[in-house]
């Protein structure tokens, strides 16, 4: 015998499901077992368990407590498991942003599939959680993991091909909905947006008209790439993505962002970049309709720089490493407001570098000098070709030799960055910091390409690679919110979560679906992320009711 369940769904769309006690018996006319119910406990949710647990316990006194219990031939069996708890979290969130409803309102009055939502979610999950190509994420969803309400995605990537290439053609309006959803349910401030590129390469060496040669970020100067672009709040939740051509500048890159933000009617932004953005160009560019800018500056070889570096002034400690100088440069429009700040710490570490680079210098000075003709003038265009240590050296007597005014120089500048804004309002404390948050920038890059494996990207179509793109950073967006929650690392938060397991257990009263008991360390995550516990019964079916054979015939 055994606890089965029926359910029955009322006109009102509503299910009622009643708990049967049941066995399974031989009908010798139909040649087929057959499930006889022995009594109905009625509906599930009016249940008498104490009633139950007083039938088990009588039961109980005639069973001998040490004995292993009896194999029973037509029980539950135990048929699989796969993790659960990654995709669960993965999926409560991406339902708490809207993007289910973002894709729906962008696939309104297409021919697309009903399921393309589930099918994108698909492709994020797996970015977080197994980075692999969309064939292998076929399989990955099939047999490697429970995703919820994602069900039988077939045995061709094609599905996820047409799903990407819907989502390039919806890709503005969901980001939109993303970054103001974002927005409102984190209460994040979209009005400070800091914003930097990096490059991807891609292994072939053929370039097209979307996959360029160009500046490497990644130091792969011998790959065709693409360059990557990411705006993200002070908060560090990217907020949205771009991608162009490998041999995009920077100036093109940085007025085709502010055009399109301008049109998602921002209020007043201001714009915190790095150095590679800083021309007057850009500054008036990205000050049009009230916008202000907020910007890395050179130390070397400007002459704003340097006049902004030579004045005089106390810095104000803003933290236990970090002190900040307020300067103005020049009169009139051409008045500029820098901010000088001074890292002790990298100070003494700059010092040290230095050091160190002067005690090879003299020992390669030494064995270049000793030489004559063309071999010392080969070794000498060698240092002079060093990035680094030709900073240290000038001509004495037609010979290389170590420029004591250029150590002092560097020396000044030990510890130091340098920024400008023209937001006159904003502190300089405020701004010092705000340009420290470019490191959550160069994070969100490096978690892009080390944790979801933005690269090696396995197609070839410009749309699909940026499909591929916006993808990622649909993953990376979720990731960063879970990490901003928890205060833990994503590659913990998602190892500690796959641990919950849902497991398929299959007999004669159907098939029950059933997760394991949650963790301590699992149910700190969801608390801080404000999510219940997924419900350990997560699904249970029953066996379809036989036809009788007249009815079987006629169909």
């Amino acid at each position: 015998m055994y606890l089965r369940t029926t359910q029955r769904r009322n006109a009102d769309g509503s299910v009622v499901r009643y708990v049967q006690l049941a066995h399974n018996e031989w009908d010798t006319a139909r040649q087929r077992s057959v499930t006889r119910v022995v009594h109905n406990f009625g509906r599930e949710d009016a249940l008498d368990r104490e009633g139950l647990a007083r039938l088990v316990g009588s039961i109980g006194r005639y069973l001998d407590p040490q004995a292993p219990p009896a194999p029973v031939d037509e029980g539950l069996v135990f048929t699989g498991s796969a993790p659960m708890g990654g995709g669960w979290l993965l999926d409560a969130l991406w339902q708490r942003l809207g993007i289910p409803q973002a894709i729906g309102r962008a696939a309104e009055g297409r021919k697309l599939e009903a399921r393309v939502e589930r099918v994108l979610f698909t492709l994020v999950a797996n970015r977080a959680l197994a980075p692999s190509s969309k064939l292998a994420a076929l399989e990955w969803a099939a047999q490697d993991v429970a995703l919820p309400g994602v069900g039988d995605l077939g045995a061709h990537p094609q599905v996820f091909y047409r799903a990407m290439d819907f989502l390039l053609e919806a890709d503005t309006a969901i980001q939109q909905h993303v970054f103001f959803a974002v927005a409102n349910l984190l209460n994040l401030e979209v009005d400070v947006l800091l914003f930097d590129t990096t490059s991807s390469y891609f292994e072939t060496e053929d370039d097209d008209s979307f996959r360029r040669y160009g500046k490497s970020k990644d130091h792969r100067p011998d790959r065709p790439q693409t360059v990557i672009g990411l705006a993200v709040t002070k908060e560090g939740i990217p907020v949205r993505v771009w991608s162009w051509p490998g041999n995009a500048s920077d100036s093109t890159v940085i007025r085709q962002v502010h055009d399109e933000l301008r049109d998602w009617s921002l209020h007043r932004v201001l714009w915190v970049g790095d150095r590679g953005f800083t021309s007057s160009e850009n500054r008036g560019y990205l000050q049009r309709a009230g916008g202000h800018v907020l910007f890395g500056e050179k130390l070397r070889g400007v002459t704003d720089s340097t006049a902004a570096l030579a004045r005089p002034g106390r810095y104000a400690v803003v933290a236990d490493n970090l002190q900040v100088k307020e300067v103005w440069v020049g009169d009139g429009a051409t008045r500029r407001r820098f901010i000088v700040c001074r890292n002790l710490a990298e100070a003494h570490r700059d010092a040290t570098t230095r050091e160190r680079h002067l005690q090879r210098l003299e020992a390669e000075l030494a064995v270049v000098n000793a030489r004559t003709g063309d071999a010392r003038l080969a070794a000498e265009g060698q240092l002079l070709a060093h990035p680094v240590l030709r900073r240290y050296l000038t001509r004495r007597h037609s010979r290389l030799a170590i420029d004591r005014k250029a150590i002092t120089a560097e020396a000044k500048l030990d510890g130091k960055f340098l920024i400008s804004t023209t937001d006159d309002t904003l502190p300089a404390a405020d701004a010092a910091r705000l340009y420290k948050g470019l490191l959550d920038v160069e994070r969100s890059f490096r978690d892009l390409k080390q944790v979801l494996e933005l690269r090696p990207v396995y197609h070839r179509k410009e749309d699909r690679i940026r499909a591929h793109v916006t993808l990622c950073y649909l993953a990376l967006m979720l990731v960063r919110v879970a990490e901003n929650a928890t205060g833990q690392t994503w590659p913990t938060i998602a190892r500690t979560m796959q641990r919950m397991h849902a497991g398929t257990f299959t007999g004669p009263a159907g098939t029950v679906l059933q997760r394991t008991e949650t963790t301590p360390e699992q149910r700190d995550i969801l608390r801080a992320l404000d999510l219940a516990e997924p419900p350990i019964l997560l699904d249970h079916t029953t066996p379809a009711a036989p036809r009788s054979r007249r009815r079987a015939r006629t169909a």
